[in-house]
C-alpha cells in the first residue's frame, strides 16, 4: 500500500453508506468487535459482492466476516504501533524502509481502504461454524507468518468484483484506491469516511 502508485490514484467520492452487514445474512465474527460496531460496517457495494460471493461457495461453506470499516483514527494507532514494532526490531532501518516495511501488512492512514468503507477482512467457515484452515491466523503479520499469508487467489469473491491485497489473504476490497490500481479504474469511488 505504499507504492506510490496507489497514493496517486484520485479518490471521486460516490457518497456511497455504510451499511451494518450484520442486517443482511452474513455471518460476523465478533473479534474485531468495538462499541460502535463500526468494524461490522462497509459501503453498500462492497455489501453487494460480498453477498454475490456467498452464493458463489460450494454447500457446506460460508464467508465469516471479521472485520470491515475501520475509523481513519483506529487506522492510524494501527499503523504508528506496527511501525514502532518494526523500529525496534530494526534499529538501523530508515523512516521510509519502516514505512514501507510497516505499508505490507498496515495500510498508511491516508489510503486505507478499511477506514473508506471498501475492504473486508473475511475468512472460511463450515456449515457448523468452525473456521477452515487457510495455513494462518486471520490478521497473521508477514513475520508471524514468514510470509505464509501471502496469496494470489481467485475464486468467489474475485468473480465477485473484490480484488485481494496480495500479502493478506483474507483482505479484500472494492471502489478503495489499491482496488482502482489493480483493476485500471481511473479513480477510487471510496474514500476515508466516518461512521454517522
Amino acid at each position: 500500500m505504499s507504492d506510490r502508485r496507489v497514493a496517486a490514484i484520485p479518490v471521486k467520492e460516490c457518497g456511497e453508506d455504510l451499511v451494518d452487514v450484520r442486517a443482511h445474512g452474513l455471518t460476523v465474527d465478533d473479534r474485531k468487535r468495538d462499541e460502535a460496531g463500526s468494524w461490522a460496517h462497509v459501503r453498500q457495494g462492497v455489501l453487494a459482492r460480498l453477498l454475490h460471493a456467498q452464493s458463489l461457495l460450494p454447500t457446506g461453506v460460508l464467508l465469516l466476516f471479521v472485520e470491515g470499516f475501520r475509523p481513519p483514527a483506529l487506522q492510524r494507532t494501527y499503523f504508528e504501533e506496527y511501525a514502532a514494532e518494526l523500529a525496534r526490531a530494526h534499529p538501523d532501518w530508515q523512516a521510509a524502509e519502516l514505512r514501507d516495511a510497516a505499508s505490507r501488512f498496515v495500510s498508511p492512514p491516508e489510503i486505507a481502504p478499511h477506514s473508506a468503507g471498501a475492504a473486508v477482512d473475511v475468512t472460511l467457515i463450515d456449515h457448523q461454524g468452525r473456521e477452515l484452515d487457510l495455513g494462518t491466523r486471520v490478521n497473521a503479520s508477514p513475520e508471524e507468518s514468514d510470509g505464509a499469508c501471502y496469496t494470489d487467489t481467485s475464486g468467489a469473491l474475485s468473480a465477485a468484483g473484490l480484488i485481494n491485497y496480495g500479502t493478506e489473504w483474507w483482505h479484500w476490497s472494492a471502489g478503495d484506491r489499491y482496488w482502482a490500481l489493480q483493476t485500471q479504474h481511473p479513480a477510487a469511488h471510496y474514500g476515508p469516511v466516518e461512521l454517522p
